[in-house]
């Protein structure tokens, strides 16, 4: 009986520590299970979608004019005997640019001036004849046939003479054409001519641009003019008095101080490009801007009541824009979504896909954020402060 008790106190001990053995499995697995739980679940930032007003860029590639861009050409041919200006001189109009040999010129007024005076002469003669014709006519000693021829050859004298005086005309403008004068006030440009080199009036001595103000010229899409006309529901220039000044960048990058306007838009869309050309008008007082240059218009547009996302929140497939949204039970799903044009290489204006209240992760798309996964989320903001102190 004895040995009956003692065997049955073994089993118990031994059921006791199998009990305690398999209780303490049990929560060791339980942990294991949350911390493998935990490492699967990453903690990422997320933003609630809300809505606001952003203010963003469309640049379009810009080719700078001045407000008047004159060839500068001879109206006559001869040799260049001398240069008044200098590349990049300021000049008023009227200013004396170039001397073309005036030599010819000259001589071609002289011999004018004598033509003159021989058809003069010519007329007095042929005027003396009539008066005295007519007073043998008037007493029948002529006929009236030679009265006619007098008449006749004195009138013919007289053309003469116009004609003669023309040739003077003539000549002394083609003596004023030898002194070459800016046809407006502005800046000189290259002049490829120097002095002995022969000049005709197909030869452009140099261009006189007024750079006082300058035209910026870019393109808009067809598409972009209808939906600057709001589908045409607005007239062009009421669309174009309505634009916000434009601003103007540089060849250097750098932002031109004064702002523009938006002065025209061409009424023809040029069919090889689809495009439009647009012009914007820049004071230049202080002659920074040249005629020819190269630069960006800078055309801003607001938007009220958009959902903006950050731009390190989206990832790309086949070129279609997606964010990951995280639902009720923090799992992740791919959206794709649609976005506006125009960025300023931070955030993007969604037009489509999200919704005020939807969450979606703003890190790790791609790489640590996955669709499907579980996360653990962290409020972008919190996030953002807690990494600036530990900055």
């Amino acid at each position: 009986m004895k040995r009956n008790f003692r065997n049955f106190g073994l089993a118990a001990v031994a059921l006791s520590a199998l009990s305690v053995l398999s209780s303490c499995g049990g929560k060791n697995d339980d942990a294991r299970a949350a911390l493998m739980a935990a490492q699967a679940s990453p903690a990422l930032a997320v933003e609630t979608i809300e809505t606001g007003t952003i203010t963003l860029e469309n640049q379009y590639p810009a080719t700078i004019k001045g407000k008047t861009d004159i060839d500068v050409r001879p109206m006559i041919s001869g040799n260049i005997t001398a240069v008044h200006v200098d590349e990049g001189a300021h000049v008023q109009k009227g200013q004396v640019l170039f001397t073309i040999d005036q030599v010819p010129y000259q001589a071609a007024v002289e011999q004018a001036k004598a033509a003159v005076n021989v058809a003069t002469t010519a007329v007095e003669t042929a005027q003396i004849s009539v008066n005295s014709n007519r007073a043998l006519y008037n007493k029948q000693i002529i006929s009236e046939h030679a009265m006619q021829i007098s008449e006749n050859q004195l009138a013919q004298a007289k053309a003469q003479l116009a004609q003669a005086q023309a040739g003077l005309t003539n000549a002394m403008k083609n003596l004023s054409y030898t002194q070459v004068t800016a046809p407006s006030s502005g800046v000189v440009g290259s002049i490829p001519l120097r002095v002995g080199a022969l000049a005709s009036p197909s030869s452009a001595l140099t261009t006189v641009s007024d750079n006082s103000q300058v035209y910026a010229y870019f393109s808009l899409t067809e598409r972009q003019i209808l939906d600057l006309t709001d589908g045409g529901a607005t007239s062009l220039n009421a669309a174009i008095a309505k634009m916000p000044e434009v601003e103007l960048k540089l060849a250097n990058g750098s932002i031109y101080p004064q702002k523009g306007k938006v002065a025209t838009v061409s009424g023809v869309i040029d069919a090889s490009t689809g495009a439009s050309s647009v012009r914007a008008l820049f004071n230049n007082e202080n002659g920074v801007l040249r005629s020819g240059s190269t630069g960006s218009v800078i055309v801003p547009v607001t938007f009220n009541d958009a959902i903006i996302i950050p731009q390190k929140a989206t990832g790309e497939i086949q070129g279609m824009k997606y964010v990951l949204v995280v639902d009720k039970d923090n799992v992740l799903s791919q959206q794709t979504i649609q976005i506006a044009p125009e960025q300023d290489g931070k955030n993007y204006v969604v037009t489509s896909g999200l919704k005020p209240g939807d969450r979606i992760v703003i890190e790790g798309i791609g790489t640590k954020a996955r669709p499907g996964m579980t996360i653990q989320p962290v409020d972008a903001a919190q996030a953002a402060a807690a990494q600036a102190q530990q900055k």
